[in-house]
């Protein structure tokens, strides 16, 4: 699959690739951190960081690799850019509100930065100009509804947002409403627009969605049941149908009450084969294989994601290294995947504290 949050290679100064992690300030984080990647052994070597947004929980590459884009999770919620040209990011012109709170996700299309605000479940849509910076926000979609789980789902919490693989929609992954609302941005104007929602099932609490590289099929990975729902993707009406269940914990795991599991992110192997979920309080990694219609998929085995609370689990752009940042540890691990078995071998690890995600360039 072409991963989410990529673009082309970036090059540092000494001709490595490089790795962005996002962290928690708030939390003891140094911000956004520019690492070095050994693409022979996965390892990551630190050359910069940057404090100045609060708490960058959620990055997005820029077309070029020249700009990072990241959200500020903070209460009173911000977007901002960054220019990676060096390897210390510098503030790309000013901080920018989403007018929305908490911040969780974004992604760039259509030449505009697209943030998902959970804190107050909506959808906001940044013009991004010519020289990368952002201009002030141009719509706020509000969510609507709650879900049965009485302390997480009393409202809406948009938790991701993700364009589709024929860049026409926009998905908006909502826990608060156990729902993914499919959304068309109309560009002359930045408003976004909701075009239909798709209901799951109540109380799983639905996080964050990824796309089959053949882009017929979805996959959405639930926090409040250790559980993934495969759904059937229709680019040409926007139309998201869930088909089928599975659990991203051993059986015995996910029908224990007293589990403490809260699935974070999932990522889709390049060819289409396998698919891996972070789970948080599990503190794994699980491995599930997909069909060759990319319709079923079936638990395999779980490892340790070698630290505590994974929030977010990435490939590297050749599919050979898996990436796990840990947050409650302070560390970002990597993994050699088995390009047979799919299953991720322990490889390395960096401390990043309060680490967040990682994407790369």
């Amino acid at each position: 699959m072409v991963s989410r949050r990529r673009g082309a290679v970036a090059v540092s100064s000494n001709g490595a690739g490089r790795a962005f992690i996002g962290s928690f300030t708030s939390a003891g984080g140094r911000g956004v951190i520019v690492a070095a990647v050994d693409r022979e052994t996965g390892a990551l070597t630190v050359l910069g960081a940057t404090d100045a947004v609060p708490d960058p929980s959620y990055l997005a590459l820029g077309p070029g690799s020249t700009t990072l884009y990241t959200v500020s999770e903070t209460e009173s919620g911000a977007a901002a850019a960054l220019d990676i040209t060096g390897d210390d990011p510098q503030l790309l012109g000013g901080i920018r509100p989403v007018d929305g709170s908490g911040p969780t996700h974004l992604a760039l299309t259509g030449g505009h930065l697209i943030t998902a605000n959970y804190g107050s479940g909506s959808v906001t849509a940044l013009p991004v100009r010519a020289d990368g910076t952002l201009d002030a926000a141009t719509s706020v979609l509000r969510h609507e509804g709650s879900g049965p789980h009485p302390a997480r789902q009393q409202a809406p919490h948009a938790h991701q947002v993700l364009p589709d693989p024929s860049g026409t929609w926009v998905l908006s992954v909502d826990l608060g409403t156990d729902s993914v609302r499919i959304c068309a941005l109309e560009t002359s104007t930045g408003t976004v627009r909701l075009h239909g929602e798709t209901a799951l099932r109540p109380g799983t609490g639905p996080r964050h969605l990824a796309f089959h590289p053949a882009g017929t099929h979805a996959y959405v990975l639930n926090e409040l049941e250790p559980t993934v729902t495969v759904c059937r993707w229709d680019a040409a009406t926007g139309t998201l149908a869930p088909v089928g269940e599975t659990t991203v914990v051993p059986e015995d795991v996910a029908t224990d009450a007293d589990a403490v599991v809260h699935p974070s992110e999932l990522v889709v192997s390049h060819d289409g084969r396998f698919l891996w979920a972070a789970n948080r309080g599990h503190d794994s990694i699980a491995v599930l294989t997909l069909d060759e219609t990319g319709e079923k998929a079936s638990l395999v085995t779980t490892v340790s994601c070698g630290g505590h609370w994974p929030r977010d689990l990435v490939l590297d752009p050749t599919g050979q290294w898996l990436y796990a940042a840990n947050e409650r540890s302070g560390n970002v691990s990597w993994f050699a995947v088995d390009p047979s078995t799919g299953i991720p071998r322990h490889a390395g690890s960096l401390t990043a504290p309060a680490a967040s995600c990682v994407i790369f360039g």
